[in-house]
């Protein structure tokens, strides 16, 4: 479940834990506060594991293009025999 952050009308802040469908809160659950949601930022993805650096997909994807390469040129002089 995420957590939220909402901010009383006395300035203070709280954190609780609501599921995605749930409304906001309107008060504190605690004080009867009015309150709002503030929109922080996440900590976003954290990729783990092997695969996921720019200099992985490169290495995969030199060695695909030139494998690509192989087969077109190989398509190609093979073609040029038969005329």
């Amino acid at each position: 479940m995420p957590t939220y952050v909402y901010r009383r009308e006395d300035g203070t802040t709280f954190e609780i834990e609501q599921r995605i469908t749930d409304p906001p809160l309107t008060h504190c659950p605690t004080t009867g506060q009015r309150v709002e949601r503030i929109i922080t930022g996440s900590a976003g993805l954290i990729f783990k594991g092997s695969g996921f650096y720019l200099t992985d997909y490169a290495r995969k994807g030199n060695s695909n293009s030139s494998n690509g390469n192989k087969a077109k040129s190989e398509t190609t002089s093979s073609g040029d025999k038969s005329n």
